[in-house]
């Protein structure tokens, strides 16, 4: 018997949409009829049908029935699926400055990007992710500009050579972007600007990392006029 009418989406309707979803950011294509009916427990492929023409119907979904995988999600980014990753606060990319101790722990619900999971790499740890508004030009030789904002993942206190970091030094009350180097009295934050020095640290002198940088996102000149 097929299934009756009812107005929005049934909770048979969402199984399949998310189906449709998770298919298609795991394998990179749409699923054909057959798979949908067997990871939705639809034993019947008219019965599944019906149901995708509901939801072509609704505008959920876009279809080309001359091919076995053309079905479509009328709202998948090209990109894949989006999330927000809150802007926790501003990092000083210049020479380091004092900043309110709580800097780090600035969250503001309205200040956040949207990155699309597709552009960094372990999606699994996006949920981890944070995002810092850069103050200076030390990293411009990085592509790294006064008003971009860096994407960071927490890295539970630890950084390889080479890396951009965020740094707290608690003792100067400062947070600063730049190159992570051990060395043999300390360490080196490297600049990425050759009119800069680097900042060496005392293995004495506390020293917080707060994350690596995966990705940066840049802001478009806004000329005053």
């Amino acid at each position: 018997m097929m299934a009756h009418k009812k107005k929005g989406l049934s909770e048979r309707h969402k199984k399949i949409l998310r189906f449709l979803k998770s298919y298609q950011k795991r394998e990179g294509y749409p699923p054909t009829i057959r798979e949908i009916g067997k990871a939705t427990s639809i034993s019947s492929t008219s019965v599944v049908n019906y149901y995708l023409d509901q939801l072509e119907k609704m505008g959920k979904i876009e279809r080309q029935r001359k091919i076995s995988r053309g079905i479509q999600l009328t709202d998948l980014n090209p990109l894949g699926e989006m999330f927000k990753i809150p802007i926790a606060g501003r990092i000083v990319a210049g020479e380091p400055i004092p900043v309110p101790a709580s800097d780090f722990n600035y969250f503001d619900a309205e200040a956040s990007v949207d990155i699309a999971h597709t552009l960094l790499p372990h999606p699994e740890k996006d949920e981890a992710l944070f995002a810092l508004e850069v103050d200076g030009d030390s990293m411009i030789d990085a592509m790294v500009n006064d008003g971009d904002i860096v994407i960071m993942r927490p890295t539970g206190g630890e950084a390889k050579n080479g890396e951009m970091v965020a740094v707290w030094l608690p003792e100067r009350d400062e947070t600063t972007l730049k190159y992570f180097y051990k060395e043999t009295n300390g360490y080196r934050l490297q600049p990425a600007n050759p009119t800069m020095e680097p900042i060496y640290i005392d293995k004495s002198e506390s020293l917080e990392i707060k994350g690596k940088v995966v990705m940066v996102i840049r802001q478009i000149d806004k000329t005053v006029v």
